[in-house]
């Protein structure tokens, strides 16, 4: 596991950043199927596999590895993200063999509805830029299914650099940090 230091752990005056324990895990999961419900109610079929049970990116195992994050407001958990400082299956078949001893791994990034619309997700975002850094890594990746028009321009607006498209259905997407 690669070392890292949390530099910030305010992302709002009330909302504060901090590494997911086993005890999160439970309303973690909850979450996550909350959104993938309200994605439903959306017409989008992404994240659909946790509503029958499935968990392509082992929340569980990745709470336990220290790669999950929460943003909490007190004891209610705001958003969550997953931070891979390894990349799973899924990201080397997606970015190829290359650069992948300096980057981090982007993946569930869901903000708690009673949350929407205080623009929690560029907050976690700027965190994960900015307020936390992790030992030789230098760039952060992710990606995102190519059909979402407002979620590929968010990650735009934030200075992620679309980096193309995959045959699977996804863009991916790159940002430079500085090392810490």
């Amino acid at each position: 596991m690669s070392e890292f230091t949390i530099k910030e752990d305010m992302i709002a005056d009330d909302i504060a950043a901090a590494q997911a324990t086993p005890e999160d895990t439970s309303a973690v999961m909850s979450l996550l199927v909350q959104t993938a419900e309200w994605l439903r109610s959306k017409g989008s079929s992404q994240w659909s596999g946790l509503l029958e049970g499935e968990d392509t990116h082992d929340m569980t195992g990745a709470i336990a590895n220290g790669d999950v994050f929460v943003f909490k407001q007190g004891d209610q958990i705001a958003g969550v993200i997953m931070m891979l400082q390894q990349p799973s299956e899924w990201d080397c078949s997606l970015w190829g063999e290359e650069g992948h001893e300096s980057s981090i791994y982007l993946h569930r990034l869901a903000i708690h509805r009673a949350y929407s619309g205080r623009r929690l997700g560029a907050a976690m975002m700027r965190w994960v830029d900015q307020g936390i850094s992790f030992a030789g890594k230098d760039r952060l990746r992710l990606d995102c299914i190519a059909s979402n028009d407002a979620l590929n321009a968010f990650y735009q607006s934030i200075g992620y650099e679309y980096k193309g498209s995959h045959s699977s259905g996804f863009n991916i997407y790159e940002k430079t940090t500085s090392p810490m």
